[in-house]
């Protein structure tokens, strides 16, 4: 690897295909918010560290507003919940309204999400589960994750339902 990611470790539960892309694809573009239980109980099948918070990665204001819905963020009340980690829906925001990162290559994801995140207020040496439902080529889990470790986080791990074929 050319540059070191700043999160520490990722948890994917599978693979971006079939049953498992077709729930999330179904919540996230048709809004099927029904389905943010089940799938997060998916992700209690893995063996996710005790931390100190749960932050959700976040959509800009236009992007919630078109969704209507944050889909990170109902999964994450499920981890929340079920694990008693606290759920920090406001640490991090999106300033940045991006285009989407569909049909963009791994350096065109990584300038498209570059700047895109601020966190509000401190993180005094916190541990934190970052959660994005699908992980792709890593630029927003990046970028979300040295926003977090620059305003004061001791470590960052991603957790994602899925994660992008490497084959």
């Amino acid at each position: 690897m050319k540059n070191e990611p700043p999160f520490s470790v990722v948890l994917n539960y599978g693979i971006y295909s079939g049953a498992l892309a077709e729930a999330i694809h179904q919540m996230k573009f048709y809004g099927v918010r029904r389905l943010a239980a089940p799938l997060g109980k998916l992700l209690l099948m893995l063996e996710i560290p005790e931390y100190d918070a749960i932050v959700p990665v976040p959509l800009s204001r236009k992007g919630l507003r078109e969704r209507g819905f944050n889909q990170t963020l109902l999964v994450s009340r499920v981890l929340s919940k079920e694990l008693k980690i606290p759920l920090h829906i406001d640490m991090l925001f999106k300033r940045k309204d991006t285009p989407p990162q569909i049909g963009l290559n791994a350096k065109g994801r990584m300038k498209n999400i570059k700047g895109a995140f601020e966190v509000n207020g401190k993180i005094n040496n916190l541990r934190l589960l970052l959660f994005d439902d699908v992980m792709t080529t890593g630029a927003t889990a990046r970028e979300c994750s040295k926003t977090l470790i620059k305003a004061g986080a001791k470590e960052v791990v991603v957790i994602t339902l899925a994660r992008s074929s490497m084959v």
